[in-house]
């Protein structure tokens, strides 16, 4: 079927989701493990494949996905940004008809058991996440993460919101504040000029322990405004961070009610405080916090894949 008077082609990709690839390097005794899920997204000139069915210009998906096994053995995984970069760049590269490739990385923490060189138990930690694409010309890199749980029990408040006919929510001085974050940073490197890439590995734990560390210090009085500065903590102590976007849950942790039982269950009361962890419904939170003059490049909806 051809073009149509009445239909045009928008906005395409394709490629291979979820390539599971692990890699063992033996250092001895001491094994190094990587733990990836790599999804591949190619676009370009692809308008004849979706109005004729032609494959002329179709780089099959069995291909991207042979090509990323192929890499880990040929390049190594010495991160997920690299990894993906390497990826990226081959696509654009090797095929004239593909002008775009957009690879995302999930990351899996393994520990290794301290008695041995070999063993190894899954992290608890939350899952690392990288998205690189490539255009020909310009790199763009996003790291991340996802499921990073935290949890202050204290120093933080809620009141003086505005109300309307439905609010019931009482108004609180000392409350739990919890959330799983799901963060997205856009690196200031591009690739261009020989600029040697940073290390995406100390960086990563540089930008997480700004925003855990942001987190603990800040005295709450909104998560927006804890989430401000959790952003504004990373940008301002790594000057390679451009934008950071946040997608935050407000994981509710309401008092129980003791009364019909004749109990108190005050905050700081002896005896401890009992909560309802409750999971759902729950106030999603979401923003991005720009280095000044910078342009927000981060899709909304980036966080929440």
């Amino acid at each position: 079927m051809q073009q149509t008077p009445t239909t045009v082609l928008g906005q395409n990709q394709y490629g291979k989701a979820e390539c599971r690839v692990v890699t063992v390097v033996r250092d001895g005794t001491t094994h190094h493990l990587k733990d990836l899920n790599v999804s591949v997204s190619l676009s370009g000139d692809m308008d004849e494949v979706h109005y004729s069915g032609s494959n002329a210009n179709v780089l099959p998906t069995d291909t991207t996905k042979n090509t990323v096994y192929a890499f880990a053995k040929e390049h190594g995984i010495a991160s997920a940004e690299q990894f993906a970069t390497v990826l990226a760049r081959h696509f654009v590269a090797g095929q004239e008809q593909i002008h775009r490739a957009r690879i995302r990385v999930e990351e899996y923490a393994w520990e290794r058991v301290a008695a041995t060189g070999h063993s190894f138990v899954r992290s608890g930690r939350e899952t690392r996440v990288a998205q690189v694409s490539f255009d020909g010309a310009r790199t763009e890199v996003v790291t991340g993460l996802k499921d990073l749980t935290v949890l202050n029990s204290t120093n933080s408040e809620f009141w003086g919101y505005a109300r309307d006919t439905y609010t019931t929510l009482p108004e609180t001085h000392d409350r739990i504040l919890a959330t799983d974050v799901s963060a997205r940073w856009r690196h200031g490197w591009d690739g261009a000029g020989g600029a040697p890439a940073p290390d995406w590995d100390a960086s990563y734990a540089r930008a997480r322990d700004h925003i855990v560390q942001a987190f603990a210090e800040t005295y709450s009085l909104s998560l927006q405004q804890t989430m401000y500065r959790m952003g504004s903590r990373v940008i301002e102590q790594d000057p390679g961070i451009e934008e950071i976007r946040f997608s935050l849950p407000n994981k509710h942790h309401f008092l129980v009610d003791m009364e019909p039982f004749g109990l108190k269950n005050e905050t700081g009361a002896p005896g401890g405080t009992v909560y309802h962890a409750a999971d759902r419904p729950y106030g999603l939170i979401e923003a991005t916090v720009l280095r000044s003059g910078a342009e927000a490049l981060i899709p909304a909806d980036l966080t929440t894949l």
